[in-house]
């Protein structure tokens, strides 16, 4: 009898982990194109959070438990390349994913060991270049969209990705971590994030929830916009990672409510 009900949990178990394989593949399929856009419009956000955290390990700051966020997003990461590439529509959406893992390979094992300051400059970079293949994964998602709410997904979408982009800027200075850039990427960011806010206020598809979405947006991102005015050169990492996290709370809900749309 009690050979019986092993056997028998048994099966149970594994019929489980196939209903799970079966629930996630037909997920995975069953994503719209507008849903796609959200997710691979993520992934250039996570790419400038990975950074984030990776500045936050190194030095030491515990504030938002980088290291298991870092972890976390990782695995998320790699997840959503698996998904993206099982709803692909077309060879060149394919190929520009398949450029993504090339990226990812080197980048996921330095970012699976214990940070080094002498590896972040090296590491900015090569998230830069996995940066802009996702950004041009996004947007051949986005041209193949059978709905109008496409390019406002984008743009919403990239939002997130300015805001954590902010913050490893930011980091990477308070770790001593020298670009002589710097001046130039953040202007860059600052003035990319205040006209894509305007013309999200301003598009015809935002809704007064979203508007008010947008308005508490203002606050994380005036301190950034304070930050850029000082001259003394001194942030708290931790200020600098709660007010990112808002931002990109805010704008995740927004992205959301414009995937939403029909």
């Amino acid at each position: 009898m009690r050979r019986s009900a092993i056997a028998s949990k048994r099966m149970v178990s594994a019929l489980l982990t196939l209903a799970v394989f079966f629930v996630v593949s037909s997920q995975a399929s069953a994503l719209s194109t507008q849903e796609a856009i959200n997710k691979s419009g993520k992934q250039r956000m996570l790419t400038q959070r990975m950074l984030k955290d990776y500045a936050l390990v190194g030095m030491g700051v515990n504030f938002g438990d980088p290291k298991t966020d870092l972890k976390n997003i990782v695995a998320q990461f790699d997840t959503t390349v698996g998904e993206l590439k099982a709803t692909a529509t077309s060879e060149k959406v394919t190929a520009s994913l398949n450029s993504i893992s090339q990226l990812w390979g080197p980048i996921k094992q330095v970012l699976t060991v214990e940070p080094q300051q002498k590896s972040a400059a090296g590491l900015q970079r090569a998230l830069d270049d996995l940066l802009q293949a996702c950004h041009q994964a996004t947007v051949l998602i986005t041209e193949s969209a059978d709905s109008k709410a496409g390019e406002i997904i984008n743009i919403s979408g990239r939002q997130r990705m300015l805001s954590q982009r902010l913050a490893g800027l930011y980091m990477l200075r308070v770790w001593g971590v020298k670009d002589s850039e710097f001046e130039q990427k953040l202007a860059q960011v600052m003035d990319e994030f205040r006209t894509a806010h305007q013309a999200l206020l301003n598009a015809p598809a935002t809704t007064l929830k979203i508007k008010k979405l947008l308005g508490e947006v203002n606050g994380p991102f005036s301190m950034f916009e304070l930050m850029a005015q000082s001259k003394s050169g001194k942030f708290i990492p931790a200020l600098i990672s709660k007010s990112s996290d808002k931002i990109v709370i805010k704008m995740d809900e927004v992205t959301g409510l414009y995937t939403g749309l029909k």
